[in-house]
């Protein structure tokens, strides 16, 4: 096949490009080329067989030049931050999204199949277990709540601290300006791909982990942040109690997963959930990272502070894309392992580390706990 992929410059675009290519098939990228996410330009790892277009997936006159005499769309690009520029996240990925499937629609394109990429974002703060009361679906924590320390969602009925659950595809409960374009996307391409009989795909990423992550985009996360902090010996600050939970997903396994969507029929009109599988702490998580940098004494440090917006846990049950027979095969540890490999390789790692840390202090995210400041 002939695919394009939009943001295919990207960290996961640019493995599925590799992946494409390595089986034969013919691979057209649209990238802006965003900044901060791609700070220095067009990275040097990109694959060489691959037709490069810089352009924006708002731009008609640039998505339709890209679409012409291709059999499928691998649509990556979106907007991911911090920052409160609401318009900007519905501008690129909900609007970028609606701009695909017109072009498809008015222009009466051949397109086999379209495979979106939205997010576990989309679930929130995702399902909870109240031992009396049931089934619950939070809202996210107050910031009265998280002032004092209190990190653990409770029972709205009762009070009583409850039981996180597995959060499938069939809930979602978006709760901030990223997810909620991501919801929209998702809706996008399943109503439109079935009213138009354009084969489509969502496919729910959890956080996925590995090598060609942005140094500069504040939402690449935990892997980045305590990876950099290793690499000087230094220790990184863990939030909250570090023990939220996350699925962290191996990105050879997200790539497994596109390709899957975009051969397998079964998955047309539906949405599938991304994730590795295993519940993993974010305190254990940084362990890892601690022990693979070299540093396995290093604890990292707990101040009581957190991140305004983040969800207590999120795990995905991945149990509707496995009964397919994609299962995740690379664990945390390989992960990291590829990640941190590929950072010695960089050349102005001290750059980076101080961008990180300034970025984060300076959008406001990163709050003190007034119980435990201090301590």
């Amino acid at each position: 096949m002939k695919v394009l992929i939009t943001g295919g410059a990207g960290f996961i675009g640019s493995h599925t490009v590799d992946a494409l290519i390595a089986r034969g098939d013919e691979v057209v990228i649209l990238d802006n080329l965003q900044k901060p996410v791609h700070l220095k330009g067009k990275p040097e790892y990109l694959n060489p067989a691959a037709e490069f277009r810089l352009g924006d997936v708002r731009d008609k006159t640039q998505l339709l030049q890209a679409l012409k005499g291709v059999d499928a769309v691998i649509h990556l690009a979106a907007y991911q931050d911090y920052l409160p520029d609401f318009s900007t996240f519905f501008s690129v990925n909900t609007v970028g999204t609606a701009l695909l499937y017109e072009l498809i629609v008015a222009e009466r394109l051949p397109i086999k199949r379209v495979v979106v990429a939205t997010s576990q974002a989309v679930n929130g703060e995702g399902l909870y277990m109240c031992s009396t009361h049931g089934l619950q679906a939070p809202k996210s924590r107050p910031e009265e709540q998280l002032q004092l320390g209190d990190w653990e969602h409770h029972c709205p009925v009762c009070g009583e601290v409850m039981q996180w659950q597995w959060t499938s595809e069939s809930f979602s409960n978006p709760e901030n300006q990223y997810a909620l374009s991501k919801q929209a996307q998702e809706q996008i391409a399943l109503t439109f791909g079935r009213r138009y009989e354009i084969p489509s795909v969502a496919l729910r990423y959890s956080i996925v982990q590995g090598p060609r992550q942005s140094f500069y985009n504040a939402y690449s996360g935990a892997c980045r942040i305590f990876a950099l902090h290793y690499y000087f010996g230094k220790a990184p600050t863990v939030f909250e109690d570090g023990r939220m939970l996350r699925d962290f997903v191996n990105y050879k396994d997200v790539v497994r997963a596109n390709l899957l969507a975009l051969d397998d029929g079964r998955m047309i009109g539906q949405a599938y959930c991304v994730g590795g599988g295993k519940a993993h702490s974010v305190l254990d998580f940084a362990k890892v990272v601690a022990r693979i940098s070299g540093h396995p004494d290093l604890l990292p440090s707990l101040p009581g502070e957190y991140r305004f917006g983040d969800t207590r846990n999120s795990c995905s049950d991945i149990s509707k894309l496995t009964a397919l027979g994609w299962s995740p095969k690379h664990t945390v540890e390989e992960s990291v392992q590829a990640y941190v490999s590929w950072l010695k390789e960089q050349a102005d790692v001290q750059d980076i580390f101080e961008f990180a840390e300034r970025n984060m202090r300076a959008l406001n995210v990163v709050r003190q706990s007034k119980v435990l400041a201090g301590q």
